[in-house]
């Protein structure tokens, strides 16, 4: 691992694999130290308590983007706490399985704008990438009668 003043390298030998933003404490001088969050991190634990975001201490760190900021906001505000946390946990999970942070962040705020809220179901539905019909391969079988031949030059030698 290689420490710079804004970030850190991460090496597999001479491979270079991850680059992190490094945390900064805030200059108010009460010894606090700086963190960096990423909800890919901890979106395991989070998938088997979705409770815990409710007092996560980092949860504000935690949303990659402001559109999730305000789906948890809405959430909170229309559902129960529960059910507003696996709600949110779902949405948090259904971007890292399927590598759809942008554009599950742009459904969220057309939902939001719309006045709705979202659907965990529906959105993991229109994210689910459709598997595409394999390709038709036609294999042409040569002729029983060409084996022969081939036998018959494999006595002959």
């Amino acid at each position: 691992m290689r420490l710079h003043d804004d970030r850190l390298e991460c090496f597999l030998g001479t491979t270079p694999v991850l680059i992190l933003p490094r945390g900064r404490a805030p200059g108010d001088g009460r010894g606090r130290r700086g963190h960096v969050i990423d909800y890919r991190h901890i979106i395991h634990s989070l998938r088997r308590k979705p409770g815990a975001l409710l007092n996560l201490t980092y949860r504000d760190q935690l949303f990659p983007r402001t559109a999730y900021r305000r789906t948890w906001d809405a959430l909170l505000a229309a559902l129960p706490a529960p059910a507003a946390c696996r709600a949110m946990v779902g949405l948090l999970a259904l971007a890292h399985d399927r590598a759809c942070e942008a554009e599950l962040a742009i459904a969220l705020d057309e939902l939001l704008d719309a006045g709705e809220l979202p659907d965990l179901a529906s959105l993991r539905e229109r994210f689910t990438p459709r598997p595409e019909a394999p390709p038709d391969i036609a294999v042409p079988l040569p002729d029983i009668a060409t084996y022969d031949a081939l036998f018959a030059v494999g006595a002959a030698a």
